[in-house]
């Protein structure tokens, strides 16, 4: 029998307890499966795993992520939306009272996108674009309470401040996944960690926790920041 109970400390996520516990969201879609994650029906809704291997933020949440600002009714802008795998439990976590707006460069992987959470998503709105030129699209996004950057660029610090001097509120939260081997293939992590984590402070970006993403993904870590 599965079982459905909400998370302890953050809405709109969920623990599914079947042969094992697993970390859920409640489908927004329902039917549709965006990564091969499995569908559990319980009672009038559906919920999809959440694979913390294949998704960072539910790697962080694993780890014992402490601030979680993706809520229903957030306004989101989510930097490198990829195919959608996290995007789309974001998706489900913020409802049909948020929105995201998700960009992403690679035409091909656009495609994909849309065909797998857009087209099928009213709170996702796709944005063909290059993160690095936020420019291009920030009228088209506003002010959002939440920047959530995944992106294998190497000055992927500078990159998440110019997208919050345009369109992050003050007060407003991010989550930058940073990925050592995409900044420097030969530097140590700590110390591309410590470097990008400079950058955000110096551009008004408060780090209020850095988390490893061990054993989920190698040489990676979430920072959740503040804009002041």
């Amino acid at each position: 029998m599965v079982e459905v109970t909400p998370h302890e400390k953050f809405k709109g996520v969920y623990w599914i307890q079947e042969a094992e516990k697993v970390l859920a969201t409640r489908n927004l879609a329902p039917g549709v499966q965006v990564y091969g994650e499995k569908l559990y029906k319980v009672g009038a809704d559906e919920y999809r795993s959440w694979i913390p291997y294949r998704s960072k933020l539910a790697a962080a949440i694993l780890k014992g992520l402490e601030n979680m600002f993706i809520e229903p009714g957030s306004r989101v802008l989510y930097l490198g939306t990829a195919t959608g795998t996290t995007s789309s439990h974001v998706s489900d976590i913020i409802g049909k009272d948020g929105i995201l707006y998700g960009v992403e460069f690679a035409s091909r992987v656009m495609i994909q996108f849309k065909q797998n959470v857009s087209d099928k998503r009213a709170n996702v709105v796709p944005i063909f674009a290059d993160a690095r030129k936020p420019g291009t699209y920030a009228s088209i996004v506003g002010e959002v309470d939440v920047i959530y950057c995944d992106v294998a660029q190497p000055e992927q610090a500078k990159l998440f401040a110019d997208n919050a001097r345009l369109m992050l509120k003050s007060g407003g939260h991010g989550y930058l996944a940073v990925k050592a081997r995409s900044i420097d293939s030969v530097q140590e992590p700590e110390i591309v960690y410590r470097r990008e984590i400079d950058i955000l402070e110096k551009n008004g970006l408060k780090p209020i926790e850095v988390l490893s993403l061990e054993p989920y993904e190698r040489d990676h870590v979430m920072v959740v920041l503040e804009y002041r």
